[in-house]
């Protein structure tokens, strides 16, 4: 690809730098709704108090769109400007703003996310993060992993139930042990609160979506040793083109004891049923990208699956445990629990290709009118447990201070996997006339097993203050894991053990106007679980490093936070396969790009986000294919920008509007050439008001209801999300 004009590019993040410094803002009208207490007895209102730059901790609620402190970076409560790696934090405010029902929806103005590798999808938040996948080996939630193995039974999430989504962009292995090169999607549960929270919350949107939410909290005791929190969500709605259900059911009670000071123990559990149809929009590239051969596309709303036949039914369960406890003002232990069960129980027809009626004409209309679709189902039983300890010793000589962090952490993973696909097995679809139903074939297994996944890390990390001016951060870890495949189709046992030392370092600069340069390097390691067939000992785990230099600008007192990072990824060691199909471990990709981000308030009451990736370089380095090398692995594009602003006026009215624009690219490894996947612009709006307890608001997401093509891959080409249009109205009290 024949890289922008250095003044282009100049000119370009220039303007967005400024566009960025000039507008963004973090917002204290949504404070106000929700920071009201009433005292018993009392027949009128009381006066409200108001700090929209308020957070409690770094995994806490904030008011407003500006988290100033997280633990994503370092698992210790760390200022982000002090943390040496690209880092985003999604406040539920700013969900809430954006009418974001999902967690893709959440990260849509995030730079180096991309939210539609598939198009629409109903079955995950499938995401990529630098150009790598985001969603395996899956999120974390509330800094414990939510662990899949890459198949169709992977863990959901509930935004409602969330206080923040956090990302943190690159390497992050000897914090988190197995990761994505591509960084990691931390999201914060709601926990217990000493100040009240009553809320009802109620939804009505197209789709036929009706859902009611509520969300209530406080202390049981009059000394508030002892605070509950209990978020509940009920949804009744269908899929779009209607005949599939998409229904949940979704509980989250906590309970936290206080018993001194020093000591905190919260006890936290989740049950989520989802009831749903299987929704995506995939379409044969002629038909879709291009047209066919006598120049007709397939109808943009035709669903290429079948209600009668495809679901995706789910139910997860959780139950753990945080404790922390303060010994004194050096020492601090914090461990984390948590126990996991989820049942999948997935079909649908899929992979829809032309089937040719008359090949003797090739421009027969018969050729392009009749789709052969496959058959595909997954029936998986995960269970799992994951458990991290820490001590935490923050010590002090002079100048010098040091937040040591030692840690280790355990996941232990089983599932019980029933797979079986097909090319063929269901009745042809016209699509123009489409008739569901009919006889289906369901095909043998091709995975009939159970499979197990064990890691324990041993890791440390060192955080040192010099005087008020520099920040050092130093970790290593070193991992141990063990996979173990049964088959019931042969009997076979496979098992393999793999271990990798990886390590971190960074450094930043805090100068008195808010300025915050910084250097770091990290590292990754994904254990690959399966034996070279010709040498019969394991493959080695795939790695990935990552150098990044950034800026940030925090100006003192305000409610701003601007970055600019530069980075250079490499993910190595990922197996690849030659022309007989053989897996050799020779695969390496390159990344590197620049991205910037600001959240701002340009002015009371109005609020800015935005964000804007360059990405010159995502290509494959080293390859057992040739024709693989110099080409893109996954679809990223050299450009891609969001802005999203809002302002509520002092009468209570609130509006607000965003834009998303994603560059042109060829798709996933480059195999739709020589058409491209043309670039798109998206449109988002929000208008709402606030009276007294009430905050209503109506969200739509892709105003116009643009018809574009998200993204292709080998012959296949996935259709973006259609417009969504959802009221809210949220009574607190």
């Amino acid at each position: 690809m024949r890289p922008l004009p250095r003044q282009r590019l100049l000119n370009a993040a220039l303007a967005t730098a400024f566009g960025t410094a000039f507008s963004l803002c973090s917002v204290s009208a949504l404070a106000q709704a929700t920071g009201q207490q009433q005292r018993a007895g009392d027949s009128t209102l009381p006066a409200i108090t108001v700090n929209a730059d308020t957070e409690e901790s770094a995994t806490g609620r904030v008011n407003g769109y500006l988290a100033k402190r997280s633990t994503a970076g370092s698992k210790t409560d760390t200022p982000i400007v002090e943390t040496p790696q690209s880092i985003s934090v999604i406040t539920a405010d700013r969900m809430d703003a954006i009418g974001a029902t999902n967690v893709k929806d959440a990260l849509g103005y995030t730079p180096g996310v991309s939210i539609a590798p598939f198009g629409a999808d109903s079955r995950y938040d499938w995401i990529s993060i630098r150009g790598f996948d985001g969603y395996a080996p899956g999120f974390y939630l509330d800094g414990l992993p939510l662990r899949n193995n890459g198949t169709w039974g992977l863990w959901k999430t509930e935004n409602y139930g969330s206080e923040r989504i956090e990302v943190l962009r690159g390497p992050t292995s000897v914090l988190y042990g197995m990761a994505s090169p591509g960084g990691v999607v931390n999201i914060a549960s709601k926990l217990p609160t000493a100040e009240p929270v009553r809320e009802i919350q109620l939804q009505y949107g197209n789709d036929a979506r009706r859902q009611v939410a509520g969300d209530f909290s406080g202390a049981l005791d009059s000394e508030g040793k002892v605070l509950y929190r209990i978020t509940g969500v009920l949804r009744d709605a269908q899929l779009p083109g209607g005949n599939s259900r998409d229904d949940r059911t979704y509980i989250a009670p906590s309970i936290t004891w206080k018993p001194s000071s020093d000591t905190t123990f919260t006890l936290l559990a989740q049950y989520q049923k989802n009831r749903a149809g299987s929704y995506t929009r995939i379409r044969p590239a002629a038909g879709s990208l291009t047209p066919t051969r006598i120049g007709t596309y397939i109808p943009e709303d035709l669903n290429a699956g079948d209600p009668n036949f495809d679901h995706f039914n789910q139910d997860q369960k959780m139950i753990g445990y945080q404790l922390e406890h303060r010994f004194n003002d050096t020492f601090t232990v914090r461990q984390k629990l948590r126990y996991g069960k989820l049942e999948v129980d997935y079909r649908a027809l899929q992979s829809p290709n032309f089937v040719p009626m008359d090949p003797a004409n090739a421009l027969s209309t018969e050729n392009y009118r009749y789709l052969n679709r496959g058959v595909f189902g997954s029936q998986e039983s995960t269970s799992s447990v994951t458990m991290d300890n820490q001590l935490q010793a923050d010590l002090r000589s002079g100048d010098w201070r040091h937040k040591v962090l030692v840690g280790l952490d355990y996941q232990r993973t089983r599932i019980d996997q029933y797979t079986y696909s097909s090319g063929f097995g269901a009745p042809l679809l016209d699509i123009y006339a489409p008739v569901y139903g009919g006889t289906i074939d369901i095909p043998q297994p091709y995975v009939n097993g159970v499979s197990r996944l064990a890691q324990t890390g041993i890791y440390l990390q060192d955080q040192i203050k010099w005087g008020d001016r520099w920040s050092l951060t130093i970790g290593g870890r070193y991992d141990t894991a063990q996979s173990t495949n049964y088959s019931r189709l042969d009997g076979s046992t496979q098992r393999i053990s793999e271990h990798k030392f990886t390590k971190r370092a960074g450094l930043v600069y805090l100068a008195p106007n808010g300025l915050a340069p910084y250097l770091s390097y990290s590292e990754s390691f994904a254990p690959i679980g399966a034996l070279d067939p010709a040498t019969r000992t394991p493959f080695k785990p795939e790695s990935g490093r990552q150098y990044e230099a950034g800026i940030r600008y925090q100006p003192p007192g305000g409610k701003s936070l601007y970055s600019a990072a530069i980075f250079d990824l490499r993910r190595k060691n990922y197996i690849t396969y030659d022309a007989t199909f053989m897996p050799k471990q020779t695969g390496e990709i390159s990344v590197r790009g620049l991205e910037l981000e600001a959240t701002t308030e340009l002015m009371p009451r109005l609020n800015l986000t935005a964000s804007y990736a360059y990405t010159p370089r995502a290509i494959v380095t080293a390859s057992s294919r040739a024709e693989e090398i110099g080409k893109q692995a996954m679809s990223v594009p050299r450009n891609r920008l969001s802005v999203w602003a809002d302002y509520r006026f002092s009468n209570g009215l609130k509006v607000g509007a965003g834009v998303r624009f994603n560059g042109s690219t060829r798709g996933d490894a480059e195999v739709v050439a020589p058409a491209k996947v043309p670039s798109y612009t998206l449109l988002d709006a929000m208008i709402g008001y606030d009276i007294d307890r009430w905050t209503l608001a109506l969200n739509l997401r892709n105003l116009t209801n643009k018809t574009y093509v998200a993204n292709c891959a080998y012959g296949y080409c996935y259709l973006g999300t259609q417009r969504t249009a959802v009221a809210t109205a949220t009574y607190r009290w």
